[in-house]
């Protein structure tokens, strides 16, 4: 394994190949499996079914009816105002993250309860653990600062019959990000993250101002967080640079149990501390790899401590 910094470029421009959303939502096979979409379906400017994305309410039941349909949930509920994430740009998440561990075992995605996947901010909404199990059959550990994010996450597993394949953490530290979460006895696989991406309410609620006008919509009209919210999952102190820098060292006590640490990074300016960041922690190696999804562009970084002798020896050990 290499032990400088490699930054590894997707070469598609848009999702994941194996994402399982890369047409156009067909509303008509949405609404059979999810009615109460319906109601908050409209056809646009270009007489093409749509929906109203600034309406929370809209959002919330397309995750819904997207989620029933490609995964066979069929209880999913968040409270107002906790964040909506869009489905398509989670999944490709979780696929680019098989692709990681894939570099681990040969090319070959691991699959199944043995692989154990930490989701760091787990929220309300469970999007991670639902899909990831879903597609690959991982078992996830999702941890939240929120003990009410905490709560309906549980009840959303519960729900769902999934209480053994997914493990709903508290992190009372709101400081810590691994400690407290991960067991003394317990080995991760893979971390993933979507890091708060601001550093203040302020610009948190400018950001959105961004997200109305690339909708379409005048300077005019308020704007509203159409994606809900709260404010761990928005905004911290020392925005996401600030927060993937903790993770990054404090990641470092747990160097030997977990293969890999991984994170969403909302702005390409963001990379060169992080990088910065990453060689002084002493890792031995990072993959950053770009997600598109529209107009939209992320990109995922992960690093690992262990070389490649230890990771044939991880992947023996753990997925054979």
């Amino acid at each position: 394994m290499n032990s400088k910094i490699n930054k590894q470029k997707d070469e598609n421009s848009g999702l994941h190949p194996l994402n399982k959303h890369h047409a156009s939502y067909n509303f008509t096979e949405l609404v059979e499996v999810c009615p109460e979409l319906k109601s908050f379906v409209i056809i646009n400017k270009s007489k093409i079914e749509t929906i109203d994305f600034t309406n929370a309410d809209a959002v919330k039941m397309l995750n819904k009816a997207l989620l029933q349909k490609f995964y066979g949930i069929t209880h999913w509920d968040i409270p107002k105002n906790y964040l909506c994430p869009p489905i398509p740009g989670r999944a490709d998440y979780i696929h680019n993250i098989a692709d990681v561990l894939s570099s681990s075992n040969g090319g070959i995605i691991p699959k199944g309860k043995s692989i154990r996947v930490l989701d760091i901010g787990v929220g309300a909404n469970c999007i991670y653990p639902l899909i990831g199990h879903k597609e690959y059959g991982w078992y996830f550990v999702g941890s939240d600062s929120d003990a009410f994010s905490v709560k309906v996450a549980s009840q959303i597993v519960s729900a769902n019959d999934l209480s053994n394949v997914i493990d709903i953490r508290y992190q009372a530290n709101v400081l810590a990000i691994f400690k407290g979460i991960i067991k003394p006895t317990e080995l991760i696989d893979i971390t993933i993250c979507n890091p708060p991406f601001h550093s203040s309410a302020e610009e948190a609620q400018f950001g959105s101002s961004k997200k109305w006008k690339n909708l379409g919509y005048k300077k005019t009209v308020k704007p509203v967080l159409n994606f809900g919210g709260q404010t761990n999952e928005l905004w911290c102190k020392g925005g996401e640079v600030g927060f993937i820098t903790r993770m990054i060292f404090e990641s470092i006590e747990f160097k030997e149990r977990s293969l890999w640490f991984t994170s969403l990074v909302s702005k390409s300016e963001h990379l060169n501390a992080i990088y910065v960041a990453l060689k002084k922690a002493g890792v031995v190696s990072v993959k950053t790899i770009q997600m598109t999804q529209g107009n939209k562009v992320s990109r995922l970084v992960a690093w690992t401590f262990l070389n490649e002798m230890q990771h044939i020896q991880w992947s023996l050990k753990r997925w054979k």
